[in-house]
């Protein structure tokens, strides 16, 4: 289940008028992020690690003022410092049950009125403190399929990051690998469909001729375009779509196969943030995509596939988890 955050996505999305600025994950990015790129309206989570919304609200409303409506699982349960931050300057407060109906599009309608931005456009931002799930996205070819079972048989079965691959592999043989896949290893793995989320625990493989794609409101879709790729679906379509799409940060692993797809999207990868590895040269079937990968730069690290499991699970449990 995604948590608050990605409910408020859900709900935003659904609004042609309201463009959503940027995501923050602690008080202090969201401090940082106003100053660069002031919105009209920032949703505010009450409670965070490094820097609550009361200190986040106090130093923007000082710095880059602008509205702010203060997010809370519960308002009555933190109604002090809900009325602390309104004391520095916040306009009002919902209930996170809200996300899923129309209560909280009517309470962003009716600040837009109020601060004059009820007839064009309008800039929002997401603040919360509980992020996306961990991310690990994986993409192979040639020898593919057992370094994928090697990798996935490690992750013990309450694995808290959701996981998505892109194999080439015709699509009619796809169901067919996903139930073998399933038969080695602890984690669920599904076909991906077009409107899935990524979900903790599970694995789910792209299963048609056609390029799976992560969308902006971050669920999964299938693209024709782009028509000259010689791999359908394309690991480099995949990857780049997850780079610009998905606000979390994660892992993106590049395994062994012929030709060059997926070095140019691990890159992108690397460059939004991403811990980035690539397969080594003894242990590929083929050394190819991963030794592209390399020339790039794309990959923060190089590793046996031996090794690649154990990376993630500590990364994952370093880095990503709350």
């Amino acid at each position: 289940m995604f948590m608050a955050v990605e409910a408020l996505r859900r709900v935003l999305v659904k609004v042609p008028d309201y463009t959503l600025a940027w995501v923050a994950y602690d008080g202090a990015e969201a401090v940082s992020k106003c100053a660069a790129d002031t919105p009209d309206l920032i949703l505010m989570d009450v409670l965070m690690p490094s820097m609550d919304g009361v200190e986040a609200t106090r130093r923007i409303m000082s710095q880059s003022p602008c509205a702010i409506v203060m997010v809370t699982a519960s308002v009555n349960r933190y109604a002090a410092k809900v009325f602390e931050a309104m004391g520095y300057g916040a306009l009002d407060a919902v209930n996170t049950p809200a996300f899923g109906d129309d209560g909280l599009l009517k309470k962003i309608a009716m600040i837009a009125q109020l601060i004059g931005k009820s007839s064009h456009r309008r800039s929002l931002s997401i603040h919360h403190s509980k992020s996306l799930p961990p991310l690990i996205v994986l993409g192979a070819s040639t020898g593919g399929p057992q370094a994928l079972t090697t990798i996935l048989s490690q992750f013990p079965q309450n694995f808290p990051a959701a996981i998505i691959i892109v194999q080439h592999l015709d699509a009619q043989f796809i169901p067919g690998f996903a139930a073998w896949l399933n038969e080695q290893i602890p984690l669920a793995v599904q076909l991906a469909i077009a409107g899935a989320s990524p979900q903790p625990g599970k694995v789910l493989l792209a299963g048609t001729n056609l390029h799976l794609v992560m969308r902006p409101d971050l669920t999964l879709g299938y693209n024709k375009e782009p028509l000259n790729f010689s791999y359908r679906p394309s690991v480099d379509v995949f990857f780049k779509s997850v780079a610009k799409n998905w606000t979390g940060k994660g892992i993106g692993v590049l395994l062994t196969g012929m030709g060059q797809d997926g070095a140019q999207g691990l890159k992108r990868l690397r460059e939004a943030g991403w811990h980035t590895i690539a397969q080594d040269r003894k242990t590929c079937v083929v050394y190819g995509m991963p030794k592209v990968a390399v020339e790039l730069k794309a990959a923060v690290e190089v590793l046996p596939i031996e090794a690649i499991a154990s990376t993630c699970i500590k990364y994952t449990s370093k880095h990503l988890t709350l």
